[in-house]
């Protein structure tokens, strides 16, 4: 029983043999290596995760921007046919492309009497908006497709 031994004997069983003394120089190096390697690849997921979350974040930015080009486009009277480019600001360029698919003439009906009145032609027109930037070297950029009918300028 250890209470009841001498303090020579407790010594002796405290006391750490040449096994248990501790670790070797070389094994805290290699167990720095390690974590060091650890750290190492924890930084670079976190780098390329910030890099994904920006990227993403122009991407959504792009989106809107585009929206809002269709939007303003579309609303326009009368719908031009053409191309328009510029600057958007923030590192965006936008370049918007109206182009005629087809032209008809629509006969309106009044909804009261249910008789024809007076034709007017419109046209088919496909939108096209690009938003561009560059990012890390790399031009990126994001296209939306729209059509409209517009009625033809007299």
């Amino acid at each position: 029983m250890l209470l009841q031994s001498s303090p020579v004997e407790l010594a002796r069983v405290f006391s750490p043999t040449r096994n248990q003394r501790g670790f070797t120089l070389l094994e805290v190096m290699i167990a720095f290596v390690i974590a060091a390697l650890a750290l190492g690849v924890l930084f670079d997921t976190g780098i390329t995760a910030l890099r994904a979350a920006r990227a993403a974040s122009r991407y959504e930015q792009a989106v809107a921007r585009a929206r809002s080009h269709m939007t303003l486009a579309m609303h326009a009277s009368p719908l031009v046919a053409g191309d328009w480019q510029g600057d958007d600001g923030g590192g965006f360029v936008w370049h918007l492309r109206v182009t005629p698919v087809a032209s008809t003439a629509v006969r309106s009906v009044n909804a009261v009497t249910l008789r024809g009145s007076a034709s007017f032609p419109v046209t088919l027109c496909a939108l096209t908006v690009w938003i561009g930037w560059r990012e890390g070297g790399t031009s990126r950029e994001v296209r939306l497709d729209t059509e409209q009918i517009a009625q033809e300028a007299r």
